[in-house]
């Protein structure tokens, strides 16, 4: 009889292990690192409609607007907590001489946009517009120089413009545009792509570029530049060790760009796709956790007390253009797939808060993987993407501290072989001393449960929010603008010191624990 009781307890539990698809351990009392809100930047290109019909419409619109900023997408953005935009570009930096863009409206010069669809650009929206907005935001601007096409000359003078509160010539010209006090810059990016669209140098070429540049950028009054060198794209780890090894602690900061294609001859559409080619994103998605720890770890060679900042400052998804835009605008939907997409990364980019201290997704409005669409017929609507709804889902996170957390979970096998794990999760510490946790399920078709060991936190109340949709496919348009949006989230119970939560199939689940 005891042999048919043990038979029948051990089988209950091996059915009760079964049961969770994964179990994790939090360790509350580990957390060193704190999460820089810069991870939660944004990115404002002159491409497409960005700037124009984006976050500027002009005093004269019939769009409201609060002194020409669009008063929808403003507010959007002021709620989201934007710690960091980054301005004019991109490719656009590079060709864009900031000059252009200071003075009357009219009388400012035109140019041609020639690497986003030839469209011609009025410098309407210009260091003025950009840096007031900044400030509206509360948050820091992240200016892109001009080393491309650009002078040593006209770089230093726009610094100069910026920054000084002296009686120094470009200061003048400031208050005499109407701007009597000096604006705060935080960041400053010598040059953008430099191995591309910035001058198609060489790591060594643009290492001796960026240290003449550099030495003429000077920090003027309060203002002390964070002078951000322009880094690798994805998987050039040469280009990284070269720099290190020639620029060194002259600067502060080095930026690496990685965006979630797979092919980029044929991208794929952004709202028709089968379920091999989500899982093959995510799977392209996840190799970010690859490309970040080797870049690491080339700094750490010749840094290791982590002075050198890495600034993801581009990622994100870029799909097809919608059918019946502009070619060169780059305006793509947003669906459930780049939510998830978006809580890996972000859920990736707090494992390595010691040495990464900014991300900025491309782009903010009305480019690839953004926050918010606008509609380009003048009607004034406006839709919030599901990835804004991460974004603000994960707003928590911003400055929290950052704790080390185990997962265990199943993995699923993608079409080229590889396995990507089914589950994603980062835990933090706010200043509150609450307990956030972020959770992603990417299966397609199934629900999955967690335990979750809350390691020295003595738990009492938990409450969350769920983004999930009933296809990965679906999306937010102006007809339909919320059929994906965040709910409130029921199924996460503390019992005995853990935490036991249900995750939908395809969701991403915020929780916050006290």
């Amino acid at each position: 009889m005891k042999k048919i009781l043990s038979a029948v307890f051990l089988t209950i539990c091996s059915m009760g292990a079964m049961a969770q698809d994964a179990t994790a351990t939090i360790h509350a009392n580990n957390g060193k690192q704190t999460i820089c809100k810069e991870i939660y930047g944004q990115f404002a290109e002159h491409l497409g409609s960005c700037i124009y019909g984006g976050l500027w419409v002009g005093e004269n619109s019939p769009i409201p607007n609060i002194n020409g900023y669009r008063k929808d997408v403003f507010e959007a953005l002021k709620d989201l907590k934007v710690p960091v935009l980054r301005w004019p570009g991109g490719c656009f930096a590079d060709d864009y001489h900031w000059m252009d863009g200071i003075g009357p409206k009219d009388q400012r010069p035109s140019l041609r946009n020639n690497n986003w669809g030839g469209t011609i650009e009025d410098n309407s929206f210009g260091t003025h517009e950009f840096l007031n907005l900044c400030e509206m935001l509360e948050c820091e601007p992240y200016i892109s120089g001009n080393v491309g096409s650009g002078s040593v000359k006209e770089m230093a003078q726009w610094v100069e413009y910026m920054t000084s509160d002296g009686d120094t010539p470009m200061a003048r010209l400031r208050r005499q545009n109407g701007r009597d006090k000096a604006w705060h810059v935080k960041y400053f990016g010598i040059g953008n792509e430099a191995w591309g669209c910035g001058g198609n140098m060489t790591a060594e070429y643009y290492s001796n570029e960026f240290r003449k540049f550099n030495t003429y950028l000077r920090d003027y009054s309060n203002n002390k530049l964070c002078r951000i060198a322009s880094g690798a794209s994805d998987y050039d780890y040469d280009w990284t060790r070269t720099l290190m090894k020639n620029i060194g602690n002259r600067m502060n900061a080095i930026s690496v760009h990685y965006y979630t294609v797979k092919d980029w001859n044929h991208k794929g559409k952004a709202t028709a796709f089968t379920p091999e080619e989500y899982y093959l994103t995510l799977d392209k998605c996840l190799d970010v956790d690859n490309v970040v720890r080797q870049h690491c770890a080339i700094m750490d060679e010749t840094d290791p007390q982590k002075k050198i900042a890495l600034m993801v400052d581009e990622w994100g998804t870029w799909w097809d253009e919608e059918p019946g835009t502009i070619p060169g605008h780059l305006y793509q939907q947003n669906t459930m797939r780049d939510a998830i997409v978006a809580s890996l990364m972000l859920n990736i980019f707090h494992k390595y808060t010691d040495r990464v201290r900014m991300a900025n997704i491309a782009q903010v409005v009305n480019v690839l993987q953004s926050m918010i669409l606008t509609d380009q017929k003048g009607t004034g609507h406006m839709v919030l993407t599901p990835t804004y709804h991460i974004f603000k889902m994960y707003k928590d996170f911003q400055e929290a501290t950052y704790l080390p957390l185990d997962l265990q979970c199943r993995n699923t096998t993608v079409s080229n072989g590889n396995n990507i794990p089914t589950v994603s999760a980062s835990a933090a510490k706010t200043k509150a001393g609450d307990i956030v946790v972020a959770l992603a399920n990417v299966m397609l078709d199934k629900s999955q449960t967690i335990s979750i060991d809350l390691e020295g936190v003595k738990a009492k109340t938990v409450n969350g929010t769920v983004l999930t949709s009933k296809n990965a496919t679906d999306y937010n348009d102006f007809d339909h603008p919320t059929v994906v949006q965040p709910k409130d989230f029921k199924d996460a119970k503390l019992k005995n010191g853990k935490l036991e939560v249900t995750l939908p199939a395809m969701s991403v689940v915020v929780l916050k624990i006290n």
